[in-house]
């Protein structure tokens, strides 16, 4: 089984240089298509929370930085 970190770099690197994707996307990746992706989310954002902390991705909103994993928010490598 893939981890949430793993699935968010993957998604990533398949986007080109300050690109975004959506946390959900990474939950999905981790479910599958026959699974309830809302049941990673958790698995998700502990893993947001940790490369944020490391530094190795960005988070904003509707193209604003964000300081903390809060509400909505895109994902982006840093």
């Amino acid at each position: 089984m893939i981890s949430a970190n793993d699935a968010i770099n993957e998604l990533l690197g398949k986007r080109g240089p300050g690109k975004t994707m959506c946390p959900s996307e990474a939950a999905k990746r981790l479910t599958g298509p026959d699974g309830d992706w809302r049941e990673n989310m958790g698995l998700v954002h502990r893993a947001v929370d940790e490369m944020f902390e490391a530094g190795t991705i960005t988070l904003s909103w509707k193209g604003k930085r964000k300081e903390q994993r809060r509400g909505a928010y895109r994902i982006a490598r840093r």
